[in-house]
C-alpha cells in the first residue's frame, strides 16, 4: 500500500497537467491558462523564502540524503537555492505572458518547452555537482 502511495504521488502532478491542458483544450475556461504561472509562482516562493532562512530547502534536503555534508556542500547549495529561484521567476513570467497569447503557443511553452528547461537545468546542474564532487574528494 505504501508503494502505490508513493506511486500516486509521483504521478499525480503529471496528471493533473494532462487533464489541466486537456480541460482548457476543449472549454473556454480562461482560469486553466493560470495553473501553470500559479505552480511557478509558488514554487518560485518556496525557494526564494528560504534563502531567508538558517538551513535553504536544497540543504534541507542535501542535509537529508548526507547528514555528514561537508561545508563545500552546503555553499553549493545555497547558491544553487539562489539560481532555482532565478530560474523559477523567470519561468513565471513567461508563463504569466503566455496566457495573453495564443492557446497554441500557452500549450507549446506551458505543456512542453517549460518541462524541458526544468529538465536541462537539472541535467547541467547534476554534471556540475558530480564534477565539484571529484574535485572535492581529490583535494580532500
Amino acid at each position: 500500500m505504501a508503494c502505490l502511495n508513493k506511486l500516486f504521488k509521483a504521478v499525480l502532478p503529471f496528471v493533473t497537467m494532462f487533464l489541466v491542458i486537456f480541460a482548457f483544450h476543449f472549454t473556454n475556461l480562461i482560469f486553466f491558462k493560470y495553473y501553470p504561472v500559479v505552480v511557478n509562482l509558488g514554487l518560485f516562493i518556496v525557494f526564494f523564502s528560504s534563502t531567508f532562512q538558517e538551513r535553504t530547502v536544497i540543504q534541507k534536503f542535501a542535509l537529508a540524503m548526507e547528514p555528514d555534508a561537508k561545508e563545500w556542500v552546503l555553499k553549493y547549495t545555497r547558491n544553487l537555492t539562489y539560481l532555482w529561484s532565478i530560474f523559477m521567476f523567470l519561468n513565471f513570467l513567461v508563463s504569466l505572458v503566455t496566457v495573453f497569447l495564443s492557446k497554441e503557443i500557452w500549450i507549446l511553452y506551458n505543456g512542453f518547452i517549460s518541462y524541458m528547461l526544468v529538465g536541462l537545468f537539472f541535467g547541467i546542474e547534476y554534471i556540475i555537482r558530480c564534477k565539484l564532487r571529484k574535485i572535492n574528494q581529490a583535494s580532500e
